[in-house]
């Protein structure tokens, strides 16, 4: 479970806060492979980015005993001047990882980034990258992975590749998804959070959320 806990989260503005959320409460349930749908503006991304620890709420806590990814296929924490190797590793130790050569070996097979695994990430383009990032937080064994438009990194080969791992990992783990694409969350969610004028609204029947969400 993961617990929002009098969550605000506001930005300021020449005309005065902008709430995104005001003194939330709620359980977010386990178990649950969970869509957050929305209207343009209406805070999903705002949302995503605090489960994802990458943005802080102005007031209140989120709380979860759970391990949570970071946004798969987000470069965050992704070194400029390492190597993909060097990020690898240092990854690894800090997410925990008991075995850092089966970790390295698993992200350079995955990343498909060949020799050039060993250069500095800053020689890298976008897409490899992304490639990178994914790989790295795929082979790692989180209770929940953060989803956001993962499915888009690198060429169509690699955009199967990535949907299948996914989806192999949502057996095991759980998945929370933002994506504007209903095909996508359909393939990935078996439920969703709407997310409506501040409010939170859970759904176990993702056809059901997203038939409203469909008509806000």
């Amino acid at each position: 479970m993961i617990r929002l806990k009098n969550l605000t989260k506001y930005y300021a503005s020449q005309i005065g806060n902008q709430y995104i959320l005001r003194n939330v409460n709620f359980d977010i349930p386990s178990g649950h492979n969970l869509a957050i749908l929305g209207k343009n503006g209406a805070g999903k991304s705002t949302l995503f980015r605090l489960l994802a620890g990458s943005e802080y709420p102005n007031n209140g806590t989120i709380e979860t005993s759970l391990n949570i990814s970071w946004p798969v296929a987000l470069a965050t924490g992704i070194h400029p001047q390492m190597t993909g190797a060097e990020n690898t590793r240092f990854i690894g130790r800090v997410n925990g990882v008991a075995d850092l050569n089966d970790y390295e070996k698993k992200v350079k097979d995955f990343a498909e980034l060949g020799v050039k695994f060993q250069l500095p990430v800053r020689t890298y383009s976008s897409g490899m990258r992304s490639r990178l990032a994914f790989a790295c937080c795929i082979a790692i064994d989180f209770d929940i992975y953060l989803i956001d438009e993962a499915t888009s990194v690198g060429d169509q080969t690699f955009k199967r590749k990535a949907r299948q791992a996914l989806l192999k990992r949502a057996e095991l783990a759980n998945v929370i998804m933002v994506s504007h694409d209903m095909k996508e969350i359909k393939q990935f969610c078996d439920s969703a959070i709407v997310l409506n004028n501040g409010q939170l609204t859970f759904y176990n029947d993702l056809d059901q959320a997203i038939e409203y969400y469909q008509g806000l």
